[in-house]
């Protein structure tokens, strides 16, 4: 931690002061280079005339933790938090490197509690309990700053932390606790944080089965995008929008909220919608059409840009997984699904449940190839999975290939 020497010295060259400027008439040059290296200390009185000096309150001089050293570490971990998910590395460990000397000092002020949580948005990935603990104080800071949008994201991700461990009822309902208290202070008028909210209340709304609910907060959201053309959220509106057209079997919704998409991706320049565009067309016709040579040709047509995409890559390779097997290449298809991981940052049970079916189709290969025991296995470890997901036509299809293998015995 920076000494009172320390930060004497760091503002004097920031204001490019020399020691005899300092010093000026009251000290002595070599009495103030003693100050700066922690070999003297000085008087109150000398301490107000080197604040005077350099033109700012001795409160400045006497923090153990100055704003200015708080700004210039929050200038560095944002740059590192704002790093996209497809160029992610060890960015979150060097956060939590820079951040954790400083942690008991993080007390006051919007850089400390900014800093704070972050900090704890990264160890949540390894201590969630702590990482609680710590948002709570944030949560606490921010309402004395009057900063009530900030307030409201940390809202939104107590709701993530137990959505993160798939308990979907729970992270709901501390949602809705969340946002109903936002809702009674007056203060709380910003529109962003409004879709935030409105997103991940329909999001949860799916994930506990509760789809009138979440169709209506969908819908509710995107229209009140469009009518202030708030452009937040907006498409992760459009692709879960799009991924309910789909399930629901509506072909005619799902090219509407494509085409309204695309129209954003083009906009906005947002590669990741236009590689959805595509993961979405394919998966139709895989999953619901089960028209593989189309699917096939729509593959190779985004080859290229699916197996370079981070956050695609894995449902690409699926769908190929399972258009290999629609084409009767049964042994190429396994090696596909075999090689298919579930990203660590899914968690919804839709996602979920599609990523299970990579072992339903596995199941299908070992029966085309004769090989009945390994088909069970496979179709035994998709139905365990998928139990405990709500119905989709995911689970659907997951339930009849079980019956199919065991039919098969």
């Amino acid at each position: 931690m920076p000494t009172l020497g320390d930060r004497i010295r760091k503002i004097r060259k920031q204001q490019k002061i020399t020691l005899e400027a300092l010093a000026g008439s009251e000290l002595t040059k070599g009495m103030l280079s003693l100050i700066e290296n922690n070999k003297a200390n000085p008087s109150m009185e000398s301490l107000n005339y080197i604040a005077d000096q350099l033109g700012v309150d001795v409160s400045e001089l006497l923090e153990e933790v100055s704003t200015q050293d708080l700004r210039e570490i929050l200038v560095k971990v944002e740059i590192l938090f704002n790093t996209k998910y497809e160029d992610l590395t060890n960015e979150y460990e060097q956060i939590i490197d820079l951040i954790e000397p400083w942690v008991p000092k993080l007390t006051q002020g919007y850089e400390a509690a900014r800093l704070l949580e972050l900090y704890s948005r990264c160890i949540s990935l390894k201590d969630k309990q702590y990482s609680l603990k710590l948002l709570k104080q944030v949560a606490i800071m921010y309402e004395q700053l009057n900063l009530t949008t900030k307030r409201a994201e940390i809202g939104t991700f107590f709701a993530l932390v137990p959505y993160t461990n798939h308990n979907y009822q729970e992270a709901l309902d501390i949602l809705l606790s969340e946002r109903s208290q936002l809702e009674m202070n007056p203060l709380w008028i910003d529109p962003l944080s409004r879709l935030d909210y409105d997103y991940l209340e329909a999001v949860l709304y799916f994930a506990v089965g509760q789809h009138e609910d979440a169709i209506d907060k969908m819908e509710k959201a995107i229209a009140y995008s469009n009518k202030h053309k708030i452009f937040k959220q907006v498409d992760n509106l459009y692709r879960l929008a799009t991924a309910h057209a789909m399930m629901a079997t509506d072909e005619e919704k799902k090219k509407y909220y494509l085409q309204k998409l695309l129209a954003y991706s083009e906009f906005a320049e947002d590669e990741d919608s236009k590689i959805f565009i595509s993961y979405a067309n394919i998966h139709y016709l895989t999953s619901y059409k089960k028209l593989y040579k189309e699917a096939d040709q729509l593959y190779n047509d985004t080859f290229k840009v699916s197996i370079q995409n981070k956050l695609f890559a894995p449902y690409f390779l699926l769908e190929r997984g399972k258009t290999l097997y629609g084409l009767h290449q049964f042994e190429d298809a396994l090696k596909k699904l075999e090689a298919v991981e579930i990203p660590s940052i899914t968690h919804h049970p839709f996602d979920l449940s599609i990523f299970y079916e990579k072992d339903a189709y596995a199941a299908l290969c070992y029966m085309e190839l004769g090989q009945q025991a390994k088909a069970l296995e496979a179709a035994q470890f998709a139905i365990d999975n998928i139990n405990k997901m709500p119905d989709s036509p995911y689970k659907a299809f997951i339930k009849e290939t079980y019956d199919k293998v065991q039919g098969g015995m």
